[in-house]
């Protein structure tokens, strides 16, 4: 049993997210320093023990833990806002013990409340694949109304994707977005999340898109979309690792056709913990609520498989805790074993 230091909590775990970056640190795209270490960065549970000197929490509260587990608060880029460039960053779940797990320790300055609007299952998504994508979104450069008619695109359309698609419908009424997707029916779950077209990486949209999300794991739809950009147009990459079996895929970038005219790529690089917390105040505001699958811990296995093999509808959420509150979560049910 986990003892919080100083500055610490301890949470029993109530649900934790299931995200890509599990398997980039399982696969060693971005492996975790020392081994073992409990995965798991979208974390919500209730505070059951409470180390010296924490003020302003107490036993039951609920919270959520994110990606971000630390960082300096002292150096060049912590002092300007940017703790996610931090030299000193650690990550939920790979750098230390994360939330598939019964019970976990965290610095009480890097935990978040988490708005009564939301269930459990629904607030896990949030902590990653929200907040992730918001910074995501906020890199696009868009702002609403600078510019006429202005068009967003998504390259992929998983967990992450589906959040920013809801949250951007809020922040830019005046946008139309576009979503490319492997599978007919991740393009039907983006149409009926509000997309004004979806299609294959193959199809070309019906106009030039002023800024990109990719949220793929791969580089080929990366690549593929660049051609879709309008001049000085932004493709944003929202991955902290991209798999190597399609690297090829890099040779095919046309300087003319993909580059020319001013276009610019930018990645993402993890989150800050003011990204998590407005992305948890706009997803308040919106009304959004993640469309979610649940496995029981046990089966955490299963469901990095169908993460990685099946198409994506929303996110995926490992239930912890008995208790755990699930309101329009999909249950699925555990795999048979030998």
């Amino acid at each position: 049993m986990p003892v919080p230091a100083p500055g610490e909590v301890r949470l029993r775990v109530l649900v934790c997210g299931v995200c890509h970056t599990e398997l980039d640190e399982i696969e060693g795209r971005t492996p975790p320093p020392h081994l073992p270490v409990i995965p798991g960065h979208q974390v919500i549970g209730r505070i059951d023990a409470i180390g010296h000197g924490v003020e302003g929490l107490s036993i039951g509260d609920r919270v959520g833990v994110a990606w971000i587990f630390h960082a300096c608060g002292r150096c060049r880029h912590c002092v300007k806002g940017e703790e996610n460039l931090c030299a000193n960053f650690q990550a939920t779940g790979r750098d230390v013990n994360g939330g598939y797990a019964e019970q976990m320790v965290v610095s009480a300055q890097f935990i978040h409340a988490i708005p009564q609007g939301f269930s459990d299952v629904e607030a896990a998504p949030l902590l990653c694949a929200g907040a992730v994508g918001f910074r995501a979104l906020r890199l696009t450069g868009l702002i609403d109304g600078e510019q006429a008619d202005p068009a967003l695109g998504f390259s992929g359309f998983g967990a992450s994707a589906h959040l920013v698609l809801q949250l951007a419908r809020l922040r830019l009424p005046s946008c139309r977005f576009y979503v490319f997707a492997r599978s007919a029916e991740e393009r039907a779950f983006a149409l009926d999340l509000g997309a004004d077209w979806a299609g294959s990486f193959d199809d070309t949209p019906p106009y030039p898109l002023d800024a990109i999300i990719d949220t793929t794991p791969a580089w080929r739809p990366a690549v593929s979309v660049l051609r879709h950009l309008a001049p000085g147009g932004r493709l944003v990459i929202n991955a902290i690792r991209k798999e190597e079996a399609d690297k090829a895929a890099l040779l095919e970038l046309d300087y003319a056709r993909d580059l020319w005219l001013e276009k610019q790529v930018r990645s993402v690089s993890n989150v800050t913990r003011e990204d998590v917390r407005e992305c948890l105040l706009w997803a308040a505001e919106a009304d959004l609520h993640p469309q979610v699958e649940v496995y029981d811990l046990e089966d955490a296995n299963q469901a990095l498989l169908d993460l990685k093999q099946k198409p994506v509808r929303g996110a995926k959420v490992l239930r912890v805790a008995a208790d755990t509150t699930a309101p329009s979560a999909i249950l699925v049910p555990p795999a048979p074993r030998a």
